[in-house]
């Protein structure tokens, strides 16, 4: 059986409401592969609910670290059990929250939310990688590459298809901070490259997503 770990970003489950069409085209592949013998282990983001709660928090009583980390990590939680009963019975019974635990479960597809304050849910899929002794991470969000400089901000910014953690780690700094918007946060990007972790940064698009599950070539980043 091979296991997927993905990072799936919540601008993808919900960006400003659930993407159900995003959700039924992505259930979709899943069970094919599921059907293939393959299994995911799916890390939910936080997306566009998570910014409005903490967007009014700012607001209500200024910039609190630990509590927008907080809201976050709930809005996670949200959309895994969102997700859970989407794929409802190939499943896990259970939400996992703490990625650090052995994990007893046997179904095919398996839903995971953040953890703790600090960083984000890429932090939780590298520890759960490293605890089921997998060494790719692929990251699904609407960031499609790597570049060198931020898209939004510098037109000539210029994509990277492959890119060593050392270099990568330049780019997005080493510091995390709640709604940080990268293609994979400074914590994880630190404890993937000490545990020897590849990242794959594919964007949203299904057909890449895949190509990928099926070894073609992807477009998107390899960082490791």
């Amino acid at each position: 059986m091979k296991t997927i770990v993905l990072s799936l970003g919540g601008s993808l489950i919900a960006p400003d409401k659930v993407d159900i069409n995003f959700l039924k085209n992505f259930k979709k592949l899943v069970d094919k592969y599921v059907k293939k013998n393959f299994r995911f282990v799916i890390i939910c983001g936080g997306g566009g609910i998570a910014r409005q709660y903490q967007d009014a928090l700012k607001k209500i009583v200024g910039n609190d670290q630990e509590a927008l980390d907080w809201i976050g990590i709930s809005a996670t939680h949200l959309n895994a059990f969102l997700l859970r009963c989407i794929f409802h019975p190939n499943s896990s019974a259970n939400v996992i929250y703490d990625p650090t635990k052995k994990n007893k479960h046997n179904k095919k597809i398996i839903l995971a939310g953040g953890w703790k304050p600090g960083w984000s849910t890429d932090y939780d899929a590298v520890l759960l990688a490293k605890n089921l002794k997998i060494k790719m991470v692929v990251n699904m969000s609407n960031i499609d590459y790597v570049y060198d400089k931020d898209p939004n901000k510098f037109m000539a910014a210029k994509k990277i298809e492959k890119i060593s953690w050392k270099n990568y780690i330049k780019i997005s700094g080493k510091k995390w901070k709640a709604g940080l918007n990268m293609p994979f946060d400074p914590i994880a990007s630190k404890e993937a490259q000490k545990s020897k972790i590849i990242v794959k940064v594919i964007g949203k698009n299904l057909k890449n997503f895949e190509n990928l599950l099926n070894n073609k070539k992807i477009k998107g980043t390899i960082i490791g």
